[in-house]
Formats: structure tokens, sequence, C-alpha cells
């Protein structure tokens, strides 16, 4: 992969907004266990993206992928949780929520690239 690298940069960019909205939820709504599980995953998504372009072959990029994906999925759900038990403003949510979306969508698009070239 490029040196310029979309989903990188995304992933990283909202890692650092999960970290963030940790601090905020620990700081100021003293909020320590969905936050914690917040944190574990948005973080894990741009760690596996990593991992994925150090992959030795298209199997493990793909695999590291679909861990990436998945650790994205889990985010959302934890920001659909903090925002129902309202951890979260509306205006926050959807902003991290849509942030979390849009990386679901392209790491499923670089999936669907890379596993024709498996089979």
């Amino acid at each position: 992969m490029k040196t310029d690298n979309i989903i990188r940069d995304k992933s990283f960019a909202f890692a650092i907004r999960v970290v963030n909205l940790y601090k905020y939820l620990c700081e100021e709504k003293k909020e320590f266990v969905l936050s914690k599980q917040l944190l574990r995953s948005g973080t894990s998504v741009g760690a596996n993206v990593e991992e994925a372009i150090g992959g030795q072959s298209d199997k493990d990029f793909v695999s590291k992928l679909s861990i990436a994906y998945k650790g994205a999925r889990e985010t959302i759900y934890w920001l659909k949780l903090l925002y129902a038990s309202s951890f979260l403003s509306k205006e926050q949510a959807e902003s991290m929520l849509n942030d979390g979306e849009e990386i679901c969508k392209i790491l499923g698009k670089i999936q669907i690239t890379v596993k024709p070239r498996n089979s």
C-alpha cells in the first residue's frame, strides 16, 4: 500500500477522537466502564489496519482488515449505548457514529476488492 493511505489516516484520526472522548467521559461524566470498552475497541481499529498493511499475504491482509471491521462495529455499539444511556449528546454520538460507519464502509470495500485475488 502507498504512503497516502485513507483507511490508515481515518482509523488513526478516529482513534484520537476515541481517546479524547474517553478522557471526556471519565473526567466530565465520571463514566469508567462503558468508556473503557469504547477505548479498547475504538483504538484497536487502527492497530489492526496497521497490522494488515504489514500483512505477509493477501489472506493475512484480509484477515486483519476483518478484525479491524469487527472492532469498528463493536465501537459503534458502544457509542450507541453511551448515547442511549445519556452519556453522549445527540451531536457527539452522531459525529462519532458517522466516522465509525465511514470506516466500516471503507474496510468492507477494501475486503471485497482484495478477496477475489485469494480465490
